[in-house]
Order: structure tokens, then sequence, then C-alpha cells
């Protein structure tokens, strides 16, 4: 299909659809077909200007600003009331755009409208106090207020999904938002921001820009108007976007990478290891930053486990996304899929042994699109690339060890810290182990479990603060102290109180 027979995509600033400023588009990649099936806007730090002072002028817009806390939780639940309708198309649009099963993205999808009620339901419980103060004859109290413009910035994985995570509490809080989503899956962003309309929003609390990291994300970060960001992406990334923050001494959040440790100890029942640690790496084509990319087998059961799982793993469904049969689908991008490829040859250069996949799937299902084959790795060192590294794809690696004392040391000896997981019967080991992770999330007996009640976030380079639960409201909000002297008087002007 040429550029021309492919739906064009406008932004959306200030209530309205616009074109970029640019006057430029760029093609979005079906990575099944490895063709283009739309045509993005590419923005510029003209788009991001007028982005950012759209979002500035509804937040200081009193149908806005004025706006009772419950009315803005009826937007949220009105909100979630038109994604709830909306669910199935976001979901194939997504796993179009990203090749994402779509069984994995019906299920999000379906879920995600619970994220708007239960921050909708939030809203209007955000009371400040009042300070029994040690200062005669004043009164003090504290307001809750939310910080301004919020730019969030979100990556290709889960579009939506992790959006959703900023967009929901931050809007419960009374910020208005510019959201720039990853130039390799902006078409459900786009799609998805008709419905803030549907649902009665004023014009411009929510805005849509699109483009190039370097073009619209750097001086989004960087502008003066901005008192936010919330960004999701790799560590190299994050870091770069905290330096262009604390010039402007404005917070962030930051969700990044991970290096997850599936911890299988041999009193585990390892049927059920094997399916977890399997769903922790293989699902979603590894391309998670809460994949459980490193197996930590204790050795007793190391040569059994890893049997079992390779014959699991092999019966995996390859093909097409759309397909509810699939089970591995492509990776998303291009380049995404030449990188993982050069860290599976570093990690047959460095000496592990490859018992599972080990290159490009060449399957008649997986036709022209990006597909790597699931892989598996024995005889993986601690200090070895592949376990060190995010590789952000289906690549595991497995580590064999002895003690638990063994397993803990291997698994925090990573510059990451988001996830990990643990295989025991033994609910001892599993408080130990999960006081002694370092890991903003430890599952125990399961793997991959989110919820819009609970917080998420990381340790070390994984990232900073935490979105979900009532945690990640907090991150939008800041508090003023007042003080009010109740007693007529000042008795002496050059001393404080």
């Amino acid at each position: 299909m040429t550029s021309e027979g492919l739906k064009r995509y406008r932004m959306l600033v200030g209530g309205e659809w616009v074109e970029p400023l640019t006057g430029r588009w760029f093609e979005s990649f079906n990575p099944y077909t490895g063709e283009p099936w739309a045509l993005i806007p590419q923005g510029g730090p003209e788009d991001a200007e007028r982005a950012v002072a759209a979002a500035k002028k509804a937040y200081r817009d009193p149908s806005w600003r004025r706006l009772a806390a419950s009315n803005r939780g009826a937007l949220l639940r009105a909100l979630g009331d038109a994604l709830a309708k909306k669910a199935d198309h976001l979901a194939e649009i997504e796993s179009r755009d990203n090749g994402k099963l779509i069984s994995e993205m019906r299920a999000q999808l379906r879920y995600m409208p619970n994220w708007y009620y239960y921050y909708g339901g939030l809203a209007d419980k955000l009371e400040g106090r009042v300070i029994p103060i040690d200062k005669p004859d004043c009164f003090n109290y504290t307001l809750d207020e939310p910080l301004g413009v919020v730019a969030a910035i979100t990556p290709w994985n889960s579009p939506l999904m992790l959006a959703t995570w900023k967009l929901a509490p931050a809007l419960a809080a009374g910020n208005t938002i510019v959201w720039k989503p990853s130039e390799h899956s902006s078409v459900s962003a786009l799609e998805f921001g008709t419905l803030f309309e549907a649902a009665g929003f004023p014009p411009g609390v929510v805005n849509i820009i699109c483009g190039f990291g370097a073009e619209v994300g750097v001086p989004l970060v960087a502008h003066p108007d901005v008192a936010k960001v919330a960004f999701t992406g790799g560590d190299a990334g994050g870091q770069v976007v905290y330096e262009a923050a604390a010039r402007g001494i404005k917070p962030v959040t930051l969700e990044l990478g991970g290096k997850s440790a599936n911890i299988v100890f041999s009193d585990a029942n390892i049927d059920n290891a094997v399916k977890g640690v399997i769903s922790g790496i293989f699902a979603a084509t590894g391309q998670t930053c809460i994949a459980g990319s490193r197996a930590l087998v204790q050795r007793s059961v190391h040569d059994d486990f890893v049997h079992k799982l390779v014959d699991f793993a092999r019966t995996a469904t390859m093909g097409d996304p759309l397909e509810f049969s699939t089970q591995i689908g492509p990776i998303t991008t291009r380049a995404q899929y030449g990188k993982v490829l050069d860290y599976i040859a570093i990690a047959k250069d460095e000496g592990a042994r490859c018992v599972l996949g080990g290159g490009a799937a060449t399957r008649p299902e997986c036709g022209k699109g990006w597909f790597i084959e699931p892989t598996v790795f024995t005889d993986v060192k601690p200090e070895m690339t592949i376990a060190q590294e995010e590789v952000f794809g289906p690549v595991l690696s497995i580590l064999p060890f002895e003690t638990e004392g063994d397993a803990l040391r291997i698994a925090n000896d990573s510059r990451y810290g988001l996830a990990a997981g643990l295989w025991t019967q033994d609910i001892g080991r599993a408080l130990r182990m999960s006081a002694t992770l370092e890991a903003g999330t430890v599952w125990v007996n399961t793997y991959r479990a989110t919820s819009y009640m609970s917080p998420f976030g990381g340790y070390k380079r994984s990232g900073i603060g935490r979105e979900n639960g009532i945690s990640a409201i907090r991150e939008y909000l800041q508090e003023k102290s007042v003080w009010i002297d109740t007693g007529g008087s000042v008795s002496n002007p050059f001393v404080s109180r």
C-alpha cells in the first residue's frame, strides 16, 4: 500500500484536531506485515509550544479550575464508560500497530476503564489537614492542589494502558495534560483522543501531540510552563528526561526498564513455575518492562525445570497477533528486532548455551513480520551481558543457584529493580525474600499481576515515584500550608512567631 492510500491522522490541541505545523507526516508500520498502515503527524517544537499553551489556558479556565472535585470525578467515570464501549476497537488498533496479541490487548482494554472509575471516585476524597499547631492564636491547615500542566510521555509496548496510569490520577487531581505517545504506536492514542470530548471534558484539558523525541519530547520536557513530567521508557531515555526536568526544577515520575529475576526454589510446584516463567518472558514477546528475563533456578531441580520449560515453550504458536490462537507475536519495531538478534549473538559469543530458538523465526505463519523464535539460554553467568542488560524480547537466561542467599545475591546484582518473582511453598521464605529483594514489585507464585488499586514502580535505575493506587495521585499534587492569625494583633513585627 502506498502512502497515498493510508489514513492520515491529526493531533488534538485545544479541543481541535489540527495538522502539524511542520506540515510533515511519517508512516506507522504493522510489525506483522512489515508494511505501513497509517500516517502519523510529525510535530515539532512549535507544536509542543502550542499544546502546552492550550493546556495552560485550560488549566486556568474556570470551566476546569473551578470545577468541583465531584464533577471532575463524574467526567472521569464518563470517560471510563466511553472507553468501555470502544475497548475492542482500540484493542484491535493496538495489536495492528505494535504487534501485541489481540487476546492480551482485548483483556487489557476491557479492564482499563477501572482506572477511570477508581480515580473518578478518588477525586473528591482528597482532603487537607487541620494541624494542632503549637503557636498561640494561629489556625493552620493544609490544601492539596494540582501542579498545573503535566507532560505525559508514553512507550510503544502498551500505549493506552501506560498512558492511563498517568492520565487518570493526573486528571483526578485537577491537572491538564500534554500527552506524547511513542512514534511507533501513536494510532491508538489519537483514536482514544476522541473520547475526551465525548465524555464532556473542556477543550485543552487533554492534548495529544505526536513526533520524535528530539523534536517534540525534549521541548516538551524543557518547557517552562510544564510543571511535571511523567515518563515511561528505557533507563537511558529516563536519564535524559530526568536531567532536562532537573534544569527546570520540576518533579518527575519515571517508570523505566527492568531485568527482573523469576526465582524458582526446589520446593515449588515445578509445573506452575514453568508456566509462570514462560508467562513472565514470552507473553508480550518479552516486550514489557517487567519481563522476567532472568530465571534463577535452584540447582537440585535445574535440569528437570529446563527440560520441562523447553518442551513447553517449543509448543508456542506464532503468527498473526490478530488471531486469538496466536501465543507469540512479532517484535514491534524493525530497530528492536535487530537489537534482540544482536543480544542473542553476544550471548553465544560470551559462552551461554542456546537450548531453544536463537534466531529469527522463519515459520510460514510469521509471513514477512519481525519475528524472533522463543529463545532460552543456559550456562549463563551473572556477569554476562545477557544477564545484565535489558533485551526487551523473547529471550530467557537461566541461572542456577544453591541457597536462598545465593538467589538473593544474584537477583540483586543488577542496576535495575522493577520486579521479581518467587516460586516456593515456604511462606517464611516468601516473606524473607520479599523483604530483601531490591524490587518495587514482588510476585509470589504468580507473575505479571497489576491493578489500578496497587502501587507500581521501581528501585534503582528502574524509576522514581509510583503509579496506580492512592500513591499515584500524590505524584500529581502539591501541598500548601495556610496560616491564619486569630489573635488580632502582632506584638513584635521584627520577631518570628
